[in-house]
């Protein structure tokens, strides 16, 4: 029997789906998977009618998904099924080059930096936070100890670390941006300062688009030192749309308000630009899509790009039992949202680097079109 190509299904649909129910893959598959962390978890990476996404495969919900994938060839080839019925061909990536190399003092390269989606590079620069120890004031969903518990990175990784590994990255795998997230590791500058340092070091080093990612410094004069250590584009990511719901979910984070964030995307955004700011909102953590939509346009208006996602409930959360929103539910938030940007000519296209230009963890970037 000759397997179809996905070329013949909507794309856009086919990625909304398995973002929200998970694949079953029934086996280790190798290639590029994420477990635990601080950034998107429990997934791994997939060729899917030509775009390169992250897919939940460690979930419970992935366990019960009606989408299975069989064991990949020696290309990285699987047929995707639904429900027993074939609908085509999806891929697996390789684990990238770069992966096999360790530093100077022996540590894999794969502890300091991972790939995400086709070509971005990322990594937590410090693993670890201020609140996650304490789960009355740390973010339900987040397993930024995760990993590092499991011996799978570093609590901190140093500048020339980071940009060694970067230098490689680019120079074996192509890669063609980077995100430097943090766990926060105090309230006055959040993170930024470490950044800055961290995008230093690799702007010397290679010539490789930026993202930092932080929550809003107190001190707003640390968005024009960002960009002037090399960031390209700047994250701060609300998770939850209403006060309401950042306080239930993540009660020491939601002591930053929303109305504060608002703030300091309107200072950072004459910094970085008009789309090269942007945040990370989790849909099916009890927002409405109408709370969702309202605030995107607020965040449109200021010149903020809003990357939606589905939340992907994480082994060993308080959250892990807490339901992904449904593929319907994604559809309501990201068709009416891809025609705000669309309007506002405010494109993932656009983005220089960072979460939003990756896109992988979200379809967004499809009902833009």
């Amino acid at each position: 029997m000759t397997v179809p190509t996905l070329g013949t299904f909507s794309g856009r649909k086919l990625v909304t789906d398995l973002q929200s129910f998970g694949l079953q893959i029934g086996m280790e598959t190798g290639g590029i998977s994420r477990k635990g962390g601080a950034g998107p978890s429990d997934h791994k990476t997939i060729t899917i009618a030509g775009q390169t996404v992250m897919v939940p495969v460690y979930t419970s919900g992935a366990r019960q998904s009606p989408f299975q994938a069989s064991p990949p060839d020696q290309n990285g080839a699987s047929t995707l099924e639904r429900d027993g019925q074939t609908l085509g061909t999806i891929h697996f990536p390789a684990a990238p080059r770069f992966y096999g190399l360790t530093t100077a003092d022996g540590i894999p390269y794969w502890k300091i930096a991972l790939l995400h989606g086709r070509d971005t590079l990322a990594t937590t620069v410090h693993q670890t936070c201020i609140r996650y120890a304490d789960r009355r004031t740390s973010c339900q969903f987040c397993a930024i100890g995760q990993s590092l518990e499991a011996d799978r990175t570093i609590a901190y990784k140093t500048p020339a670390q980071l940009a060694e590994v970067a230098k490689a990255a680019v120079e074996l795998d192509g890669v063609r941006d980077m995100v430097l997230t943090t766990g926060t590791p105090n309230v006055v500058d959040r993170g930024a300062a470490v950044l800055a340092e961290s995008a230093r070091a690799i702007r010397v080093a290679v010539d490789l688009p930026l993202q930092v990612q932080c929550e809003p410094p107190r001190d707003h004069g640390w968005f024009q030192r960002l960009r002037d250590a090399g960031a390209d584009s700047l994250g701060m990511h609300l998770e939850a749309a209403t006060q309401a719901v950042r306080e239930k979910i993540m009660p020491g984070k939601a002591t930053v308000s929303v109305e504060r964030y608002m703030d300091a995307f309107a200072s950072a955004v004459p910094i970085f630009g008009r789309g090269q700011v942007n945040t990370y909102i989790l849909a099916g953590l009890g927002d409405s899509a109408e709370d969702i939509l309202m605030l995107a346009e607020r965040l449109i208006a200021l010149g903020v790009y809003p990357f939606v996602v589905p939340f992907v409930p994480i082994s060993g959360t308080p959250l892990e039992n807490h339901a992904p929103p449904s593929a319907d539910f994604m559809k309501s938030v990201l068709a009416p949202l891809g025609r705000m940007l669309r309007e506002a000519n405010m494109k993932s296209t656009d983005i220089r680097a960072g979460c939003g230009r990756c896109g992988a963890c979200s379809s967004l970037s499809a009902y833009e079109q």
